[in-house]
């Protein structure tokens, strides 16, 4: 039998992976192979985080298969020229791969597929990424969903299949090994060390993503459904860089969360395991809509908010500040430094911080998406549009342009100590709860006594609340009145 190559991509796991199990199903040898091919992703290649993010778990899965005897050969380029280079080079009959849904990727894998057919080999791919995939769930008259509610209540009439375990044993080597580059040529990571936050911080890899899916289920699951807006408590799973590179799959999440109780249906009976599991549902929506709507990451869904009257910034002042955490809403701060530290940013704080360019300094949300890109390790094409659209109020099923978060009302319901400030916005350590969220409204005594010098330690509001809050909604009614003539 001649050999398999196992091309992967966001599946860097060896546990239910379709692809590497047809592949040793087969029969034959196998030859697991990774091709970064920038030039395929358009103007969406992994940002810097991610690609720091990637490098590690490239290594992680190359460890897991020396365990089995095998090995992972690495290349860069083009996809289509790289896979039969490789095949040609240890005798390949075959090429396995699972699906990605992004739009250039689709358009490429395309012309992979051709470029194989020309070779004479056989060609497959398989789903790993999702439980639903975007074209198998539809509406009564057979189209997309744009509402996540009805969406989701006919996913859950889907059986969801069982994970299937990683191959048994050794996987059979081919007689002869494609080259291989080194794991430092594909130069992911950058020249200039700005990444030991991130380090410090995250594992990245299959074993880490099992031991942090075993952790959250017996543990903070438990009280999910209370504590996953509390950016003061780790009470989410921290997961989703794991599910974005496929270090874990959506089917292993699913089972392990049902596993307590099947005798319940669909849902285990856990408020909190039904609250997770319904943000699950939220990625599958992500994937659903960027399926059926390739456009969206360039533009706003819903036409009438393309032509939204964003405000002015000379020289990109205020869009600064909110990238550097030094807007002076503190909780707004916490959550920019969360991010440029650790790639990663707790999900209520990032509708708090996206709701707070969006519309306090109406800057447009695209601005925003592109620094989640490139700063964040869990960064998804399906899920950063979604949630930038969400906020903005120009996406499906989005939240109302003129629902406006209140930083200070946010922060003293979901951070009431300011547990959350005081870590990532050091120089407020000192002020007293009374003041923690607002402290522009602190008596001089009180900042003096804490450390804070306003304007010089830590700023001033860059926007005054209640007008940037009415500035908002008269663009809205602008563009709106807009329409109407």
């Amino acid at each position: 039998m001649t050999p398999a190559l196992v091309w992967f991509r966001g599946d860097l796991r060896l546990g239910d992976n379709p692809a590497l199990a047809a592949a040793a199903a087969r029969g034959g040898p196998v030859v697991p192979v990774y091709v970064l091919d920038d030039g395929a992703e358009g103007r969406w290649r992994p940002g810097a985080a991610s690609r720091w993010w990637l490098h590690h778990s490239l290594g992680a899965l190359d460890g897991s298969l020396r365990e089995r005897g095998s090995r992972l050969v690495l290349a860069r380029g083009g996809a289509g020229r790289e896979l039969t280079r490789l095949s040609r080079a240890c005798g390949a009959g075959a090429v396995y791969w699972n699906r990605r849904y992004e739009p250039a990727v689709l358009q490429r894998d395309r012309i992979v597929v051709a470029d194989l057919a020309k070779e004479g080999l056989e060609a497959r791919d398989f789903n790993s990424t999702l439980l639903f995939e975007p074209w198998s769930v539809a509406n009564r008259e057979g189209g997309p969903f744009q509402v996540f509610t009805p969406y989701w209540r006919r996913c859950l009439e889907i059986e969801v299949e069982a994970p299937r375990a990683p191959p048994r044993g050794v996987l059979a080597r081919p007689a002869q090994w494609p080259a291989s580059l080194a794991l430092e040529e594909l130069a992911l990571l950058p020249a200039v060390r700005w990444y030991d936050g991130i380090a410090k911080a995250w594992q990245p890899g299959e074993k880490a993503a099992a031991a942090r899916l075993r952790r959250f289920v017996p543990g903070a699951l438990g009280s999910y459904a209370a504590d996953r807006d509390r950016p003061d408590i780790a009470g989410t799973s921290m997961l989703s860089p794991c599910l974005h590179f496929g270090e874990v799959g959506p089917r292993q999440v699913w089972h392990a969360l049902k596993a307590p109780s099947r005798e319940s249906g669909v849902f285990p009976q856990s408020e909190s395991a039904r609250a997770f599991l319904r943000e699950l549902g939220w990625r599958e929506f992500a994937y659903h809509l960027l399926h059926h709507f390739p456009l969206t990451p360039e533009r706003a869904h819903r036409q009438v908010f393309r032509g939204f009257p964003w405000a002015r910034d000379p020289g990109g002042r205020k869009l600064s500040a909110w990238r550097k955490g030094l807007t002076g809403y503190p909780i707004v701060d916490a959550g920019m430094r969360q991010l440029w530290q650790t790639g990663w940013m707790h999900n209520r704080v990032r509708m708090i911080a996206s709701s707070f360019l969006v519309k306090h300094l109406r800057v447009p949300w695209t601005e925003g998406a592109r620094w989640f890109w490139n700063t964040l390790v869990d960064a998804d094409l399906a899920n950063n549009t979604l949630g930038w659209q969400w906020i903005a109020g120009c996406g499906a099923d989005a939240a109302p342009y003129f629902r406006i978060f209140a930083p200070v009302v946010q922060a003293e319901r979901l951070d009431p100590l300011g547990a959350y400030v005081r870590q990532w916005v050091p120089e407020l350590a000192g002020m007293p709860v009374r003041f923690i969220q607002r402290p522009w409204e602190a008596p001089e005594p009180v900042l003096r006594a804490a450390g804070v010098r306003l304007g010089a330690t830590y700023p001033r509001p860059i926007v005054d609340h209640a007008a940037a809050r009415e500035g908002a909604l008269a663009a809205f009614r602008s563009m709106r009145n807009r329409r109407v003539a």
